[in-house]
């Protein structure tokens, strides 16, 4: 594990660390691997040369870096002291694209109803669904959380579930693509919502054992970790070889910018193979656009499954809510032929519309997705704080945890041009050990690997979602449980964290929660 933020830096910036063949195979996939959502202008060396500079990680930790505290550059909105602290447009939106925005958040809330119905434009939910709207799963655009007890409905925590595939199943294309397939009953996703008339396809059971760990200085910390189990199926037994995985909905800030990062700046932190001999092996995901159908890096979800906001989006209307788009063009959602009244049911598929979300809604809710404003830094200067911030970089956090960007210049999204960003991510996949372990690949992810999630806004999760649940899973009830349930390649960031001086710890935690 490396302790120094300048060697951290000179991989990150020009791979002089790398071999001359790890280099060159990264630099071939860069140029594979092309922006195509983006309309992109070329850089310039000025423009190489200005980024290295405000990029470049701080050697003195007395005092915040310069343009620290704007976390999204000039998208950054100031920070709201309730819970509508995620919920706000990006400061740097035109009157006309905060109207948009306007109007997308209203898709993003609304309601949908059953088919057939007196109302159109909400009509064709389902027929089973995990909610009823984009907000019901990213409430108030933040985290989602486990069951509150046994009563609780899983309504923002929900189960993946395929099955292993064969290589005819996967995509020539993609060098290491890890085939697999939906359940032949359950699709792709577990439900646990249907309509009048349909049951449900599970219940979601989430059992938890308590794990005590030492820490330095008489200190104790206990992890939960859970087991679940997919119980009460409406639809016969999984199949054999079910592989199931648990997600919580995410927060929703700040996406528009983790799009517009250039791929090239992703890729310089890929080392698969570990050339650097660091223990960091991250490495892209690479996923088939249904969009643009080719090959590109995927960025947004837990293993990096989905390369652009609008895929991203359209799925979730797809599999959370039943609802057909351009996209998943499937007036049914997620059922499948094994479920045949569900696929015969009434949908809203056939009016002017022509799908249940047509293409300008669709435009509507990912702007809206794109465009939801990263508040800024608070204390950033607090010395505790600045204590905590060295720690991390010591400690090797920002090995994974890439603080700083610089987005494309683009002409068509100038919110999103050329921006100085601090999202804390690599949006590479890392292999987290076996405790973290889902055990189900998706596209080049394997079952212990996960993309790194970006931090910015992760002390405002208590503000804005009313818990501070953390991980894939919401497992880790405090940052500092999420530290520790790190293992594989951030087994030794880990372990330093248990070890260091308690007050160390705290300032590290402390950190964190400034982002």
């Amino acid at each position: 594990m490396r302790n120094s933020t300048l060697l951290q830096w000179t991989k990150a910036t020009n791979a002089l660390l790398l071999p001359v063949a790890a280099f060159a195979a990264t630099q071939a996939l860069s140029a594979e691997l092309q922006d195509l959502h983006l309309n992109i202008q070329p850089r310039t060396e000025d423009d190489r040369a200005r980024i290295a500079a405000v990029t470049a990680p701080p050697q003195d930790f007395s005092a915040a870096q310069r343009f620290e505290e704007l976390s999204a550059g000039a998208a950054t909105v100031r920070v709201r002291h309730n819970s509508d602290a995620f919920s706000q447009p990006s400061d740097n939106l035109s009157f006309e694209q905060e109207l948009e925005f306007k109007v997308g958040n209203g898709l993003f809330k609304k309601i949908w109803v059953s088919s057939p119905s007196s109302t159109l434009a909400s009509d064709g939910l389902g027929p089973l669904y995990n909610a009823r709207s984009c907000q019901r799963c990213h409430i108030k655009d933040g985290r989602g959380h486990t069951p509150n007890g046994p009563d609780d409905s899983a309504v923002s925590l929900f189960l993946r579930i395929s099955v292993p595939g064969t290589p005819d199943d996967g995509y020539a294309e993609i060098e290491d693509y890890i085939a697999t397939l939906p359940d032949p009953t359950y699709g792709g996703q577990m439900q646990d919502f249907a309509l009048a008339g349909h049951p449900v396809e599970y219940r979601l059971d989430v059992t938890y054992k308590e794990i005590p760990v030492d820490l330095s200085e008489g200190e104790t910390a206990t992890l939960r970790r859970p087991t679940y189990k997919a119980a009460d199926l409406g639809y016969g037994p999984l199949h054999p070889d079910a592989m199931l995985s648990p997600r919580v909905a995410p927060q929703m800030i700040g996406l528009g910018l983790l799009e517009a990062i250039p791929v090239e700046d992703l890729l310089t932190n890929a080392d698969p193979d570990d050339a650097d001999s660091d223990g960091i092996s991250g490495r892209p995901n690479i996923v088939w656009s249904s969009e643009f159908g080719e090959p590109m890096m995927g960025r947004f979800g837990h293993k990096a499954g989905m390369p652009t906001v609008m895929e991203q989006s359209a799925a979730a209307f797809a599999g959370d809510i039943g609802i057909s788009s351009p996209l998943y063009p499937a007036p049914q959602g997620d059922c499948t032929e094994t479920q045949v009244n569900c696929v015969r049911a009434p949908h809203g598929d056939g009016d002017v519309r022509e799908f249940e979300v047509d293409q300008q809604g669709m435009d509507l809710v990912a702007f809206y997705s794109r465009n939801l404003g990263v508040p800024g830094r608070r204390d950033a200067d607090d010395r505790q704080v600045l204590r905590g911030k060295e720690v991390f970089n010591t400690t090797g956090c920002v090995s994974c945890h890439t603080p700083a960007y610089v987005t494309h210049r683009m002409q068509d999204r100038p919110e999103h041009s050329f921006q100085l960003i601090w999202p804390y991510t690599d949006l590479l996949l890392h292999d987290m050990g076996v405790g973290l372990a889902d055990n189900r690949p998706e596209a080049r992810a394997t079952g212990q690997e996960w993309r790194t999630p970006p931090l910015w806004g992760i002390g405002l999760t208590q503000r804005v979602s009313g818990h501070t649940q953390f991980l894939h899973d919401g497992r880790a009830r405090n940052l500092l449980e999420a530290v520790l349930w790190h293992g594989g390649e951030a087994q030794a960031a880990r372990d330093t964290v248990v070890s260091m001086p308690k007050a160390d710890r705290d300032a590290l935690i402390r950190f964190l929660e400034s982002l």
